[in-house]
């Protein structure tokens, strides 16, 4: 995980993290690959060693948020940990540091986490649109797009002003928790992500039914597709978050 973070930092394209500012979220997302039988074991290490570091890294103000999350249906990531701070040098040096807080107290014997889950994927994804910074609900939904790089911008656009209203309306009790439109800028092929909460998975998936009826058949629906044809999804657990 170390040489990891150092190789993403090296690797940044300075345009991508030197104009950072104070209301910019960005969120560092480690993806894993997990034997199955083995998941159990690797959630209680993260109660016991890896959960407490990410605390204490709230109340020292090196991360804005942090979370926790097990697959339910989907693709093949089984557990899903992120970071969250203001700039990508910011929440990378943050990781590094709690990660060697870690390293300190968890003995190779007991890393049942890292036995478990042994490959991943990373991205850094940056938050555009909705209210990821706040709690969310207890199960989610990510739908991660791959998109012709030189039509996100008005894909950005069509979210800001054709769907994200649409989504804030459904915000509230027995609705959605939360929503979030997410661009990449470390990673793999997902270029943009929307991610949804809820407290439950009545709730989540009728909330879907409404805004999905809304859009269907519509101009910015037809577009927006052209620019983001492709998608996978995925629904979480959201077991553990800090904010």
């Amino acid at each position: 995980m170390k040489k990891l973070i150092f190789a993403l930092a090296i690797l940044l394209p300075v345009a991508a993290w030197a104009d950072s500012h104070e209301s910019d979220v960005y969120i560092y997302a480690t993806y894993m690959y997990c034997d199955t039988s083995m998941e159990e074991a690797a959630d209680a290490t993260f109660d016991k060693y890896f959960r407490p570091e990410f605390d204490n890294s709230m109340k020292s103000g090196d991360f804005t948020g942090w979370g926790y999350l097990k697959h339910i249906a989907g693709g093949k990531w089984r557990r899903l940990i992120y970071r969250m701070g203001p700039g990508v040098v910011e929440v990378l040096n943050a990781s590094k540091k709690q990660g060697d807080a870690v390293d300190k107290k968890l003995r190779p014997r007991d890393d049942n986490l890292g036995k478990a889950c042994k490959s991943h994927d990373d991205y850094i994804w940056k938050s555009e649109l909705g209210n990821v910074t706040e709690q969310r609900g207890k199960v989610g939904l990510s739908v991660y797009f791959v998109c012709d790089m030189n039509g996100e911008s008005r894909a950005d656009e069509l979210v800001e002003k054709e769907f994200g209203p649409a989504y804030d309306a459904h915000l509230g009790p027995g609705k959605l928790s939360s929503w979030g439109w997410l661009s990449h800028v470390v990673g793999g092929k997902y270029r943009r992500l929307l991610t949804t909460s809820a407290e439950s998975l009545e709730d989540l998936f009728a909330a879907r039914a409404e805004l999905l009826g809304g859009f269907a058949g519509s101009s910015a629906g037809r577009e927006f597709s052209s620019i983001c044809g492709m998608h996978s999804d995925y629904i979480w657990e959201i077991a553990a978050e800090g904010r």
